[in-house]
């Protein structure tokens, strides 16, 4: 995108809404298209934050990965971020085709060498209908590290990350004090956002107090006719009481800081089982303290397992 692009867009929110004195604005940005001039005109347009799709720090993997950048302009890029904004992160993938512990290991420990406030680790994940989830169905995907081996990996990076002063404050995500995505915090808190653009999606309170859930086209030129015309949106669907509950719990129940057990049943309309809380709490699977489960240090790998046991039928 022209930086003038983001500057316009930056311009014509700020008509319609008040902005903070220290609103976050973040570039998401791939290595293979930083340019020190271009980034230094996105700082100028009011982006404040950075953040960078690195996913691997060697060539090979990069390479397997599909991306589109090499080792060396992923280096550049992060140096070019870290001079042009105070605030930046960069994504990494792991769990990745003949990747051991000990690489990983390596991996993270020179990833936190480099003096960013902020980082993404993300387990890979075969999904179906992409070209990963095609090439893993054809068994042409060798090497993965086992169920096992993965597990090891992010208690690995939970404890290297840690000692390093970035402790996790979302299950994939690890930042120093006061450097956490606050976008994205939005979205695990279940707050509201607009989603503007072609594919985004959007939560939204009505004055009502209802919610809605709404839907971008995806195909751009698609979008960019039906914003002309009315709006890019494809669909804005109402959302029952359940739904938002099952959502608040699928997306807060990842934070460290926890759930609030009022909100939820604010939202939902109903409650979570005390039998299966208490029972929980026994394991030392969750804490609930004043009201806020949190899901214990030493279950986060399980996350998704404790949601299904929490959800209402």
């Amino acid at each position: 995108m022209n930086p003038k692009t983001v500057e316009l867009i930056i311009d014509r929110i700020s008509h319609h809404w008040v902005l903070a004195n220290d609103v976050e604005i973040t570039l998401e940005a791939n290595p293979s298209s930083v340019e020190a001039e271009k980034f230094l005109a996105f700082r100028s347009a009011g982006v404040n934050r950075v953040s960078l799709g690195v996913q691997a720090l060697n060539d090979n993997d990069l390479k397997t990965l599909g991306r589109l950048h090499n080792t060396q302009e992923a280096f550049r890029a992060l140096d070019i971020a870290q001079s042009c904004f105070e605030r930046a992160s960069f994504d990494l993938i792991y769990a990745r085709q003949n990747q051991s512990l000990k690489d990983w290991e390596i991996e993270l420990k020179q990833a936190l060498t480099l003096g960013f406030s902020h980082f993404s680790l993300y387990q890979l994940t075969i999904e179906g209908g992409t070209a990963f989830g095609d090439r893993y169905k054809a068994g042409k995907l060798k090497g993965l590290p086992t169920d096992d081996v993965s597990a090891d990996m992010y208690e690995l990076t939970l404890d290297i990350c840690e000692t390093a002063g970035l402790p996790y404050y979302e299950v994939s995500n690890f930042a120093k004090p006061e450097q956490e995505s606050r976008h994205n915090l939005i979205y695990w808190r279940y707050g509201d956002y607009l989603g503007l653009g072609p594919g985004a999606h959007g939560r939204l309170t009505l004055p009502d107090g209802s919610k809605i859930a709404t839907e971008t086209w995806l195909n751009p030129q698609v979008w960019l006719r039906a914003a002309e015309e009315t709006s890019g949106e494809q669909s804005r669907i109402p959302l029952t009481l359940y739904e938002q509950g099952q959502e608040f719990l699928v997306m807060n129940l990842r934070l460290r800081e926890g759930l609030s057990l009022h909100r939820f049943e604010t939202l939902s309309g109903s409650t979570i089982s005390n039998e299966g809380l208490q029972a929980l709490v026994k394991q030392g699977v969750i804490h609930l303290d004043d009201g806020i489960i949190q899901i214990d240090r030493n279950y986060v790998n399980v996350t998704n397992s404790i949601i299904a046991e929490l959800a209402p039928d």
